[in-house]
C-alpha cells in the first residue's frame, strides 16, 4: 500500500494548487506524471498531490521517459513465462521419452483399461479379464425368444494385435498428451471372423427365430374349448444380426439381435368373446330337422365342424359344412331319394325302356347358412333342412321318344383268351345300355371311367413294343375294336380313335381300334364316336367265352359297305432280343400299307359319300429268346 501521510486538515476556503514539496538528494517529482495520474486538485490549503516517497523508484523522471519504463515493465513476466515453458518441455520429453511404445493413457477396451501400459501388458490384461467371457455361450435376444451361439461354432476369434493396433501409440502433440490425463477412450474389440461359420450359425438361429404371426383362436378337446395364445411374427436380419454378434460378443451380455416383429390382429378381448361364443355352441346337443327323418348331433360333433377365422381385428364363427355332412348324412339317409335314369333294357332280344327316377337330397349349403348363429343359442336349438329334387338326365318321356326300335349297326370278334375274356365281359356290363342322345359324343374311356383292379379288371396279354407283355385289363382293345366296327357300320360319325402300331391277324385292316389308360386312370387313348342322327342309340353287347357282340340300336337310315384295298409297301420284321425272365419267342409279322373305304348309301341303296382311312402298320419284329440258364 502507498505510504499515507497525516497532514494539518486544509482551510475549507483554500482551493490553490500547492507546488510539488522537493527533497534532498532527490530529483524534483513532477506532480502530473506519476503514474500517469492527472494533476491532484487540492480541496485544502494543507492537501497534497498523491505522489508517494516510496513510489518515487518506478516514476519516470525527466531524465527517464515514459516508454523506457513500459519495457522494464514488461521484461519480467515474458522471463518468468519462459521459464515455466522450459519447465513444461523438460517435464514432456520426460514424459514422452518414458512412456514410448506404450498404449496411450485413458484407453480402455471393452471396458479393461489398458492406457499406460506396455503391450505386452495390456495383451496380459486383455486376456486375464475378457478371454473368460469369450469362452461362455453368446446370449442371443430376438424379440421375446431367447437362444445361445458357441463363439467357437460361429467362427469368433479374439485379434489381440489388432485390437491393440487400433489403440495407437503415445501421441507426440502435447495437448492431447495432456488431456490423456482427463479423459478416456474405448478401442473396438477387433475379431477374426470365419464369416462362412458364421453364416451358418445365424442360419441355425434364424431358423428358430423367425415364425408366422399365429392369432390367437380356440381349439378343442373333444367338446371342450380352450384358448391359443397369440404369437408374435419374427424375421431375423441376418446381415444386421452377423455384424451385431461380431461387435458385442466381447462384452459379454446378451445381444438383442434386429427382428422385423409382427403383432397379432386380434385382441385379447376378441378371443374371449370367441371362447365364450364356442362354449354356448357346445353347451348341448343340436338338431338337424329332415324331411320324415332327423338327424343329432352331439357336442363333440359341433365341436369338430366348428371354425374361428380371423376377419380384421375379431374371430368369426364358421362350420365345415363336410363335418356335419358327415356326422348327420348316415342319419338323414332315409329321407333322401337317389335320381335314376331312363334306362334301355334289352329283354328278349329286343330294348324295353326303364322309366327313370327323380332324386331329393338334402341341400347342405343353403341349409347350414345360419348354423354358426343358431347353435350358440341355449333353446331352439335345430334347424329345418332344404332339400332339393334333382331331374334325371335322361327321363322316361325322353328316352321313349329317342326312337331305339331296330338295329342299325352291328359286329362280332373272337379268339381271345380267358383272362382277356375277363376283362372284355367287364367293360361289356359297364356299357350295357348305354343311350347316346342325338348330338351327344360316346367316350369308350370317359364312360367307364378308371380300369383297374379296383373295377374288376384282371392281367392280361397286351403287345408291347412290338412284343408279348401283360398289363391290367389287356384285352379291352378287342372290345374297342368291335365297338367301333358296329358304330362304323351304323353310320355314326368317327370322333377320334386310334389304330394299333401293328396288324393283329383277328381283326379287319384300318378297320380296328385300340385304347389306353396309364395306371392313375387317365386317357392316353380313346375311341370316341358322335351321334348325328336325330334319334336316340342305345349299345347292347353280347358276351361268350368264344366271342364279343355289339350292337347299336335306334333307327336305321344308312346302309353301309367296307372296301379294304390291298397292301402296298410291305416292310420286313427286324429280330429282336427278348426278355431273361417269360420270353416268348415270335417269328413276327411284316408291316405294309392299306387304305379302307367306308361307303354310306341310304335305305334305297343310293350312296351319298365314300369316306377313305389309309393305316400303315409297323412290321412285328421277331422275338428269339437266349437259352436257359
Amino acid at each position: 500500500m502507498p505510504e499515507q501521510h497525516n497532514w494539518p486538515e486544509s482551510h475549507s476556503e483554500q482551493t490553490d494548487i500547492l507546488p510539488a514539496v522537493a527533497q534532498p538528494s532527490t530529483p524534483a517529482i513532477d506532480p502530473t506524471v506519476v503514474h500517469n495520474i492527472p494533476p491532484f486538485q487540492a480541496t485544502s490549503a494543507y492537501d497534497e498531490p498523491t505522489v508517494r516517497w516510496g513510489d518515487q523508484q518506478s516514476a519516470a523522471t525527466p531524465e527517464q521517459p515514459a516508454e523506457s519504463t513500459k519495457k522494464k515493465n514488461l521484461r519480467k513476466p515474458a522471463l518468468v513465462a519462459g521459464a515455466v515453458l522450459g519447465v513444461l518441455g523438460v517435464l514432456y520429453l520426460t514424459d514422452l521419452l518414458s512412456s514410448q511404445g506404450d498404449v496411450p493413457r485413458g484407453v480402455t477396451v471393452a471396458g479393461v483399461d489398458v492406457g499406460g501400459l506396455t503391450r505386452a501388458a495390456a495383451e496380459k490384461k486383455l486376456r486375464d479379464e475378457i478371454e473368460p467371457r469369450l469362452n461362455q455361450p453368446i446370449q442371443l435376444k430376438a424379440g421375446d425368444f431367447t437362444t445361445e451361439m458357441l463363439p467357437a461354432k460361429a467362427g469368433l476369434t479374439p485379434d489381440w494385435n489388432k485390437t491393440l493396433d487400433a489403440a495407437g501409440e503415445q501421441p507426440i502433440n502435447p495437448i492431447t498428451r495432456l488431456s490423456s490425463f482427463f479423459s478416456d477412450r474405448e478401442v473396438g474389440f477387433s475379431t477374426q471372423t470365419d464369416q462362412q461359420a458364421l453364416g451358418s450359425a445365424v442360419e441355425e438361429v434364424r431358423s428358430k427365430v423367425d415364425q408366422d404371426t399365429v392369432e390367437g383362436s380356440i381349439k378343442f378337446d373333444g367338446a371342450t374349448p380352450s384358448v391359443v395364445e397369440a404369437k408374435q411374427g419374427r424375421k431375423l436380419d441376418a446381415k444386421g444380426a452377423s455384424d451385431q454378434i461380431v461387435a458385442e460378443w466381447v462384452n459379454g451380455q446378451p445381444i438383442q439381435l434386429p427382428v422385423a416383429l409382427t403383432e397379432a390382429k386380434v385382441s385379447r378381448e376378441a378371443v374371449q368373446a370367441a371362447f365364450d361364443k364356442a362354449k354356448a355352441a357346445t353347451a348341448k346337443p343340436f338338431v338337424l330337422k329332415g324331411e320324415g327323418k332327423d338327424a343329432t348331433l352331439t357336442p363333440t360333433q359341433i365341436a369338430t365342424a366348428l371354425r374361428f377365422e380371423p376377419v380384421d381385428n375379431t374371430l368369426v364363427v364358421k362350420i365345415d359344412n363336410a363335418k356335419v355332412v358327415e356326422a348327420a348324412g348316415p342319419q338323414l339317409k332315409s329321407s333322401e331319394k337317389e335320381g335314376k335314369d331312363a334306362t334301355i333294357v334289352f329283354e328278349g332280344g329286343k330294348p324295353t325302356v326303364h322309366p327313370s327316377e327323380e332324386g331329393k337330397k338334402v341341400d347342405w349349403d343353403p341349409s347350414l347358412a345360419t348354423f354358426p348363429d343358431v347353435v350358440q343359442q341355449q333353446d331352439k336349438r335345430e334347424l329345418v333342412l332344404k332339400y332339393t329334387v334333382k331331374p334325371a338326365k335322361v327321363t322316361t318321356e325322353q328316352a321313349n321318344a329317342l326312337g331305339i326300335k331296330e338295329v342299325i349297326g352291328e359286329y362280332t370278334t373272337g379268339g381271345f383268351v380267358a383272362e382277356s375274356g375277363v376283362n372284355i365281359r367287364t367293360v361289356a356290363q359297364k356299357v350295357q345300355g348305354a343311350i347316346v342322345k342325338p348330338g351327344d359324343t360316346f367316350s369308350l374311356n370317359g364312360f367307364t371311367g378308371p380300369r383297374g383292379l379296383a373295377q374288376g379288371y384282371v392281367e392280361a396279354g397286351v403287345i408291347k413294343d412290338g412284343a408279348p407283355g401283360r398289363e391290367v385289363g389287356g384285352g379291352i382293345s378287342q372290345f374297342a375294336t368291335t365297338l367301333y366296327n358296329a358304330s362304323y357300320f351304323a353310320g355314326m360319325k368317327d370322333a377320334g380313335h386310334k389304330e394299333h402300331s401293328y396288324w393283329i391277324s383277328r381283326y379287319p385292316k384300318a378297320r380296328e381300334a385300340t385304347v389306353f389308360q396309364d395306371h392313375a386312370g387317365h386317357s392316353i387313348i380313346d375311341l370316341k364316336f358322335t351321334n348325328d342322327a336325330q334319334t336316340g342309340v342305345a349299345i347292347q353287347t353280347i358276351w361268350t367265352p368264344g366271342n364279343i357282340t355289339v350292337r347299336l340300336w335306334g333307327t336305321k337310315r344308312y346302309n353301309v359297305e367296307s372296301i379294304t384295298g390291298g397292301e402296298t409297301n410291305p416292310t420286313q420284321p427286324q429280330e429282336k432280343a427278348g426278355p431273361p425272365q417269360n420270353c416268348k419267342a415270335s417269328n413276327g409279322s411284316h408291316g405294309f400299307t392299306v387304305t379302307d373305304t367306308r361307303v354310306i348309301k341310304d335305305l334305297n341303296g343310293r350312296e351319298i359319300r365314300r369316306e377313305n382311312r389309309t393305316m400303315k402298320y409297323n412290321p412285328q419284329p421277331k422275338i428269339t429268346c437266349p437259352p436257359p440258364a
